[in-house]
């Protein structure tokens, strides 16, 4: 049996695995938040076009969709040869080319240390003297004294490469390119190349930050610093689950911790080969790599168990991992090629935050700063160059787009912005790329509540008013809706579930600073930056986030997108052994806050469960606009 695309290309399908199942083995990966085969998110939606299948759980689909043949894939067998459609909503898809000033921006963040360029890797050329009888030293013993007269002593020589040593200075008559890495013991030789070259080939680094829903790979030129091209994908991982605690399960209760490792690291040769060829760069190029994620994706990309996470007390296997080699993870480049981890600080708390404090240097400074990484967790860091506090609180995947009923990641398609017309209620909306969005992000989301709030349409209880008689309402089973878009094709609508998922997420969030900041017995008003990380934070609008009480309303000119800190910081760290050194530091140097056995936490959450908090009085502004 087949499953026949649009395209005209087939799949060889199975009529004993589901359709989300057959797809993911042709290589087609179909978004499916709850992990796939339970049905529970109905998310995984393809449409048939021809030809017998068998299918359940048509509940989780509208009256329109099933009349336009949508179904969910993983509830969905084969009966034969099927003609289908993946819309674009479904599809992990990837995303790529460098944003116009990005390279430029990351120069500016690298030269404000002030620090040489010394990336993991050092290349050296020898011209040694050929043996004699009178200089018949060893060919080990050759190598490192030339090494030693230029300064490199005490190197260590491994003895995978001591097997063709003998042979490969005979070849390459003496005259060797040596690739040195620093270790922790000291330097270590990992290649030897024949020829003096040098740099003559050029020298690349990747540095690549992975995250719960994304993944994201920079090519950066190691001798002149600069970010050639970057690549990202959804991070496939998504299909066992949106959240972290998800997909430790899947790793441990299922057994499924190599299956999860395997896929994250496709999704980083597949990002390494799309940039690599479009340069046409030969991966002995490639002298190096810097990995950034949460303490769970680290563990996961490394292969560790993190069962204990998730348990109490929450502890991960390691905070702070050895230089390994990428051909030991199955990473395609040179396999000698060393791999730097950035350094995590707790179960939480993970090398992507780390990185977020060097990108934005608050750690450097002595005025008081937040940083905010809102994805799938919520990560807060408070402090300055004397101290650092940090915390995360799970504020699930609805800003990114996931648990809504339309929801998307903020790509081509989404739904970004919104505007309500204050006399007829419809939305005007603002969709990136342009043309016919295919749903909505969370920063459309946010828009889009803000102003029905402010409008009276949805209570601080997030309930929508359906006795308004305005025809941008509906009533469903599930509640009220708001309809963002409409044509004659497709419907795209705000449901109260959707409300409910952004309240939960945005208390968090404000729990977390309420807590962090009574904890060292500070205010908001004491804060002199907030600093705001991840990609969801690109479009997000300050005034909607702070009316819905996501963020303290506090002067606008506080608060400032730094884009993906994460990225940015393993960037960093590509380029420099100085800061490489400060990203330990800066890890030992955190305090970590575990909230979830906190009651003050919990009492401040349930405060927060109203538009925008049950304390009007912390957000003057937005009472005024109330008010009026």
């Amino acid at each position: 049996m087949k499953l026949i695309l649009p395209s005209g290309d087939t799949i060889t399908a199975s009529p004993h695995f589901s359709l989300l199942d057959n797809l993911k083995k042709g290589g087609i990966h179909i978004i499916a938040p709850c992990g796939g085969g339970s049905g529970i998110c109905g998310r995984c939606k393809v449409i048939v076009k021809e030809g017998p299948y068998r299918t359940r759980l048509k509940e989780k689909l509208s009256d329109q969709e099933l009349a336009d043949g949508y179904v969910v894939a993983c509830q969905t067998f084969l009966k034969g040869d099927l003609k289908i459609e993946v819309p674009p909503a479904s599809l992990l898809s990837t995303e790529g080319a460098v944003a116009a000033g990005k390279a430029e921006e990351l120069a500016e963040s690298f030269n404000s240390y002030q620090v040489a360029i010394q990336p993991l890797t050092i290349r050296v050329d020898l011209e040694l003297p050929k043996p004699t009888l009178t200089d018949n030293v060893s060919d080990t013993a050759r190598l490192k004294r030339g090494l030693a007269q230029i300064g490199y002593a005490k190197t260590n020589f491994p003895y995978r490469l001591m097997r063709e040593l003998a042979r490969n200075l005979r070849e390459a008559n003496w005259s060797v390119t040596v690739v040195l890495v620093d270790m922790d013991y000291g330097k270590e030789i990992v290649r030897l190349r024949p020829g003096a070259k040098g740099e003559d080939q050029g020298k690349y680094g990747l540095a690549v930050d992975v995250g719960t829903t994304t993944v994201v790979v920079y090519l950066v030129d190691l001798l002149a610093g600069r970010l050639v091209d970057s690549a990202a994908t959804y991070n496939y991982q998504i299909i066992y689950g949106e959240d972290v605690i998800s997909r430790i399960i899947y790793a441990t209760d299922k057994g499924g911790l190599k299956e999860l490792q395997d896929i994250v690291i496709d999704n980083i040769n597949n990002l390494i080969e799309s940039v690599i060829d479009k340069y046409s760069l030969a991966e002995e190029c490639i002298d190096s790599i810097v990995i950034s994620g949460n303490t769970t994706m680290t563990q996961l990309l490394l292969g560790l168990d993190p069962a204990w996470i998730r348990l109490e007390p929450y502890i991960p296997t390691a905070n702070n991992f050895p230089i390994t080699s990428a051909g030991r993870l199955g990473i395609n480049v040179m396999p000698d090629a060393p791999l730097y981890t950035m350094p995590c600080v707790a179960s939480y708390v993970g090398g992507d935050i780390v990185a977020g404090v060097l990108a934005t240097k608050m750690h450097k400074s002595d005025d008081l700063s937040i940083l905010i990484d809102v994805g799938t967790n919520g990560e807060l860091v408070i402090g300055n160059s004397e101290w650092l506090i940090t915390t995360a609180c799970s504020a699930g995947p609805c800003f990114e787009g996931g648990g809504l009923k339309y929801g998307m990641r903020a790509t081509q398609g989404a739904i970004d912005s919104v505007r309500v017309n204050p006399h007829t209620f419809a939305a005007e909306i603002t969709v990136i790329g342009g043309g016919v969005p295919d749903g909505v992000c969370g920063s459309g989301i946010i828009d889009a509540i803000a102003e029905l709030f402010l409008a009276g349409v949805i209570t601080p209880k997030g309930q929508i008013r359906t006795d308004l008689g305005l025809k941008n309402f509906r009533s469903t089973a599930s509640g009220g809706e708001y309809i963002l878009y409409q044509n004659e094709n497709k419907i795209i609508t705000i449901t109260e579930p959707d409300i409910d998922n952004i309240l939960r997420a945005k208390s968090a969030i404000y729990a977390g600073f309420k807590v962090m900041l009574r904890e060292v017995g500070l205010s908001f008003e004491d804060i002199s930056n907030y600093y705001i990380a991840g990609g969801f934070g690109r479009f997000l609008h300050i005034d909607k986030a702070i009316i819905i009480g996501m963020l303290p309303d506090q002067p606008r000119e506080k608060f400032k997108y730094f884009g993906n800190t994460s990225a940015t910081g393993a960037y960093l760290c590509l380029l420099s052994a100085q800061l490489r050194r400060e990203a330990e530091d800066v890890a030992n140097k955190m305090t970590y806050l575990e909230l979830s056995v906190s009651r003050q936490f919990m009492d401040e959450y349930v405060a927060g469960m109203f538009l925008p908090h049950t304390d009007l009085a912390a957000f003057p502004s937005v009472a005024e606009l109330t008010a009026t």
